[in-house]
């Protein structure tokens, strides 16, 4: 038994063999694409290197891989197809084999790679009652973040060996490494108060914020240390980010928990399937490797429009739903989108050292690449200046540590109660209504980085203060005119 992968969910897959007399062949049935078809060679390979018994000349081998109208894709199906070989070849107990599950690539020297999504393999072992899972050694960590029992072996021999009790692989144990920490430290950032208050914003209140402002001012600097400031994630939440990128071939074997809040940095020419998933293989994207975590697209003008518009169903409902002729896949998506860009095409503008020399068409053209529909889901646009001499000779600034002990504190606040708006603050909020204007998004976006302002400063309400203030992170006048 072993499981193949429809989007991120493990689908039972049994690899039957038969062996008989007839003219030699060596054929793999039931939808397996290329790759599960190169297989062939490394098994025969693989089993010969593992001094076991290969078929002789006369005998034809059928391996079908079941259902047959679930299509098998990738390498992980070798290691089930060389047992299942091995079983109608009474060089292993059938009865043994059926209480695992088991997925692994062969080598031709027959010794096992790590795959991709063994962390959904081994879940979808425990959902089918089954306490271990034959696997690469390498991958052993992996699986058992799962809740089943790791059986790691290093060669195909080493797997028959075990199968038959002959060999004990040794006990794996659960290590205690922690997760590692994002490096980027918010004190290495000089002045720009403005844009680090907006940033600690967006990390207590989870919101999407955008950079503005010439090039060369610390706007990536700055995003890039947004993960150094997130709480750790819960156990819960490191588990679903895990196995997202397990399914993608991401996981570090010494360090297979993602314990913080992932960071994504794609660059500006990832196509959309690339940026929101799909593909051949229907394999999860940026957005959804960026779940829980922060999304950041620098120069985000420069981003193809139907990559950005893709993302804006995602922004809402936290999910993506790939849909294919063959069928369809949901991927879980809720991140934070942090975005950078210049003010213009030529980067002078807001710079006053510098001239602009875009037209009046070109910056139109420029403003164009950024629906309006699209930038009413920033909940914080900050434009940075430039900074001052002063400022970039200075020490450093206040630390990620201290940063984020407030972050944690605001979100203890958000989580057990919502600070309720006064008077004063909804009569504010109403006049903004009207004359800024806001859209109903625009209108919930304000009040939402209001509540966190409130939040941050210990408030149990609203005031018209922290509304004043949430309703200066709107478009400035560059990007909306």
């Amino acid at each position: 038994m072993t499981f193949a992968l429809v989007g991120l969910e493990p689908r039972r897959v049994e690899a039957e063999a038969h062996v008989q007399f007839g003219q030699p062949s060596f054929t793999i049935v039931g939808l397996a694409d290329r790759a599960c078809q190169e297989a062939k060679q490394r098994v025969r390979s693989g089993t010969l290197s593992a001094e076991l018994t290969w078929p002789g000349k006369d005998h034809r081998i059928t391996v079908n891989l079941a259902p047959a109208e679930l299509k098998k894709e990738g390498s992980g199906f070798d290691l089930p197809i060389a047992l299942a070989i091995l079983a109608a070849t009474h060089q292993i107990p059938r009865a043994r084999l059926e209480e695992h599950a088991s997925c692994g690539e062969l080598a031709l020297d027959g010794r096992l790679r790590r795959v991709g999504g063994v962390i959904a393999v081994a879940d979808g072992a425990r959902r089918a009652g089954l306490e271990r899972l034959v696997c690469p050694y390498e991958a052993c960590a992996e699986a058992a973040l799962a809740g089943v029992e790791p059986v790691g072996v290093r060669h195909l021999a080493d797997a028959a060996a075990y199968l038959r009790g002959e060999l004990e692989p040794p006990e794996f144990v659960v290590g205690n490494g922690k997760p590692r920490r994002p490096p980027l430290d918010l004190a290495d950032v000089r002045g720009q108060e403005r844009a680090r208050r907006a940033l600690e914003l967006a990390a207590a209140g989870r919101h999407n914020m955008l950079l503005g402002g010439p090039p060369g001012i610390g706007k990536t600097m700055l995003a890039r240390r947004l993960p150094g400031i997130l709480p750790p994630l819960e156990e819960e939440q490191a588990l679903e980010v895990t196995r997202i990128h397990s399914v993608a071939g991401l996981v570090d074997p010494d360090h297979p928990l993602v314990g913080y809040p992932p960071f994504r940095a794609p660059h500006h020419s990832a196509s959309t399937a690339a940026i929101v998933g799909g593909g051949p293989r229907l394999r999860p994207g940026e957005a959804s490797l960026a779940h829980r975590g922060v999304l950041l697209l620098d120069e985000l003008a420069e981003f193809q429009r139907p990559a950005l518009e893709a993302l804006r169903q995602p922004l809402e409902d936290g999910e993506i739903l790939v849909a294919r002729a063959a069928g369809s896949v949901r991927f879980p998506a809720r991140f934070q989108l942090i975005g950078t860009m210049n003010l213009c095409p030529c980067g002078a503008r807001g710079d006053p050292g510098a001239e602009c020399t875009c037209s009046a068409q070109r910056l139109a053209r420029y403003r164009d690449k950024l629906s309006r529909a699209l930038m009413d889901r920033f909940d914080l646009v900050v434009t940075v200046p430039r900074p001052r001499a002063t400022d970039l000779q200075g020490g450093p600034g206040e630390g990620s540590d201290v940063v984020r002990g407030r972050v944690v504190a605001a979100r203890l606040r958000l989580a057990e109660t919502r600070p309720a708006r006064t008077p004063e603050a909804d009569e504010l909020l109403t006049r903004a209504v009207e004359r800024l204007p806001l859209s109903g998004r625009g209108r919930a976006k304000v009040a939402d980085v209001a509540r966190t302002i409130a939040a941050l400063a210990a408030s149990d309400q609203v005031l018209p203060e922290h509304l004043a203030e949430a309703l200066a992170y709107r478009p400035p006048k560059e990007l909306s005119t």
